[in-house]
């Protein structure tokens, strides 16, 4: 490819000393004017790789109007003004690609590392409320003891403390819940894909692959791509095991499933001794085909 590129490009560079010739000779001052129109855009480093066919077919025109006899010249002269204002559109229009693509890769970027650094943040929020609900746990414990002696005394502390912990408690909670919603973000930039949809119960933050993620035991292409989002999701900030239930009322079916759930997620860099796979003999609803469970 390069060696084409090079090439065509000395290839247009001759036709252009050619045509500069040419205009001098023809005593023609729109031939003279446009080889340079094509010679200006050849000066430019930016472009000049660029619309080398349109530039080609360019020179050839100016260079027929330049030996057009006089009962020629007006539609050669036409034909080269249309063929130069060709080159110069195609070159401009390949440039704003160009520039395009170079500011969408720089806006991709941005986001991913604007959102890395929100989920940062966030993990250091967590991690801070978290030693000092244990500080404030300890402290408990100790006035706790402490007021063993009188009962009175002990009741209304630890109605304080209960209050105390309560509030903490909410606290941490929504802390996580906002470190869980910044690291669903970055996984979602990151891998280019959706995760599938969650909630948190008792068992702890529960993702939930509905019955169109399985199509003959294996997963489907939509349900591949959120296995994808999911583990980069479980790679940035989740910790622990993982357990993979997946629903079927023939028996082995949704063993199976859950196995090729399993395999998706170690594929896209989950460590496979994070996961346990298991199938359930229930009847698999539309929306729910399996389930990924990350407990607390």
């Amino acid at each position: 490819m390069k060696a084409t590129a090079l090439r065509a490009c000395r290839l247009l560079l001759a036709l252009s000393l050619a045509l500069a010739g040419l205009a001098a000779a023809a005593e023609d001052p729109a031939v003279a004017q446009l080889s340079q129109r094509l010679m200006t855009i050849q000066a430019n480093p930016d472009a000049a790789e660029l619309a080398a066919f349109e530039r080609l077919q360019a020179q050839q025109a100016v260079a027929e109007l330049a030996k057009a006899k006089r009962r020629d010249q007006d539609q050669a002269r036409y034909l080269a003004e249309r063929r130069v204002e060709i080159a110069e559109t195609s070159v401009r229009a390949a440039l704003a690609r160009r520039e395009v693509d170079r500011l969408e890769r720089t806006r991709s970027e941005l986001l991913i590392e604007a959102s890395r650094r929100d989920a940062q943040r966030a993990r250091q929020e967590t991690e801070r409320l978290r030693v000092q609900a244990q500080i404030q746990a300890e402290e408990a414990e100790q006035l706790r003891q402490a007021a063993e002696a009188e009962a009175l005394a002990r009741q209304d502390a630890e109605t304080a403390l209960t209050s105390v912990a309560g509030k903490q408690t909410a606290r941490l909670s929504a802390a996580q819940q906002n470190a869980a919603r910044l690291a669903r973000e970055e996984a979602e930039l990151v891998s280019g894909n959706k995760l599938p949809g969650s909630k948190f119960d008792s068992r702890g933050e529960v993702f939930t692959f509905n019955g169109d993620a399985f199509a003959a035991g294996s997963l489907s292409a939509g349900a591949k791509g959120q296995a994808k989002a999911l583990a980069e999701y479980l790679n940035i900030g989740k910790k622990g095991r993982i357990r993979i239930e997946a629903y079927d009322a023939a028996a082995g079916v949704g063993q199976q499933r859950a196995q090729a759930l399993r395999d998706a997620l170690v594929a896209a860099g989950v460590n496979a001794s994070r996961l346990q796979a298991s199938g359930k003999k229930a009847a698999a609803t539309k929306a729910r085909a399996a389930e990924v469970i990350i407990a607390p």
